[in-house]
């Protein structure tokens, strides 16, 4: 059986036709799955997709009348799913659960110290060997307060490096992690978190409930000298409401490796093109905004436990196999 697999990385290609090989014949696209590239996929049972693609109504019922059983997504989120349109179809959907929690907190912490010491500022001056340190003045994190607002696999991670520089840790969660409470984190009421947070990182998944759980009330409620981060999902950050802050002269700086409106731009080359979403254009010209394009996951680790994983669950569909991967049928 041949697997089509959408929205392929150069290099994830290689890692992904090395698991698959002595299995299944897999063919790689670079495109993502939309409503123009859903026809491609006709006469394919298995599919796998990445995080960005869209998995609406309209595009399910494309992969549906062409003979598609299976969706495979190499992601843990999955808010880009219409999984009741799907369980409608007898499609079946699975996920990546989990893999590497360590790649997406450090990079957490990269980008909340590459905006604290100014780290993008300096390299581009010296690229133009401009050494001065006018306006590289950061501060020391040992001491200050950690705000963080999700504590499972990835906001405990993030924390031991929190605990690691010596920081005053806050959490914010439905439940407790007993291992970030033996850290010597307290819970607090999201309120008094953000009052008292210099760094706040966004560790939640994108839910209802959650979605723009950074909203302006939330952000005014922040210290003007905090460093806001966000290696989660988009969506949890109202982007319109902080740009209006950070216009206003808020905030000593704000790390986004996502972004609410990232799908039709992260992960491709829009440099010749240009974009036409003003609120994203804008954010990145701050000086005090670092914004990459949702890589925090992308290390050789990760990217290589969420290709197995993907193989498993494309093995496990073959076999009527159930996994706690599986989201559709529900079990």
């Amino acid at each position: 059986m041949e697997i089509l697999a959408f929205g392929v990385q150069s290099d994830e290609k290689p890692l992904i036709e090395k698991a698959f090989a002595g299995l299944h014949e897999v063919r790689c696209l670079d495109v993502f799955l939309n409503r123009d590239t859903a026809p491609i996929a006709a006469g394919y049972e298995t599919i796998s997709t990445s995080v960005n693609a869209d998995l609406s109504a309209p595009v399910l019922q494309r992969l549906a009348a062409g003979g598609t059983q299976m969706i495979a997504q190499r992601s843990t989120g999955f808010n880009n799913i219409d999984l009741d349109v799907a369980e409608r179809l007898s499609l079946r959907v699975a996920r990546v659960s989990s893999y590497s929690p360590y790649s997406v907190a450090e990079f957490a912490w990269a980008l909340a110290m590459a905006v604290n010491r100014r780290v993008v500022r300096a390299a581009s001056r010296t690229r133009d060997f401009d050494f001065r340190l006018d306006g590289l003045l950061g501060r020391d994190m040992h001491g200050r307060t950690v705000g963080v607002l999700g504590t499972g696999k990835i906001g405990e991670a993030f924390t031991r490096i929190a605990h690691g520089y010596g920081m005053r840790l806050l959490g914010w969660d439905v439940a407790r992690n007993p291992a970030c409470v033996e850290l010597g984190m307290e819970y607090v009421e999201k309120e008094r978190l953000l009052a008292e947070a210099d760094l706040v990182s966004l560790h939640v998944p994108l839910l209802p409930a959650t979605r723009h759980v950074i909203d302006e009330a939330a952000l005014k409620a922040m210290k003007d000298d905090a460093i806001l981060v966000n290696t989660s999902r988009g969506g949890l950050v109202d982007t319109t409401a902080l740009v209006a802050e950070v216009r206003a002269g808020r905030f000593l700086g704000v790390g986004l490796d996502v972004y609410e409106a990232e799908a039709g731009l992260f992960f491709l080359d829009k440099s010749l093109e240009g974009i036409d979403d003003d609120t994203l254009a804008r954010l990145v010209t701050f000086p005090n905004v670092v914004v990459t394009s949702h890589q925090a996951y992308y290390t050789e680790d990760a990217v290589g436990q969420i290709i197995d994983a993907t193989v498993k669950n494309v093995v496990d569909h073959l076999a009527r196999r159930h996994s706690e991967n599986v989201l559709v049928p529900r079990a």
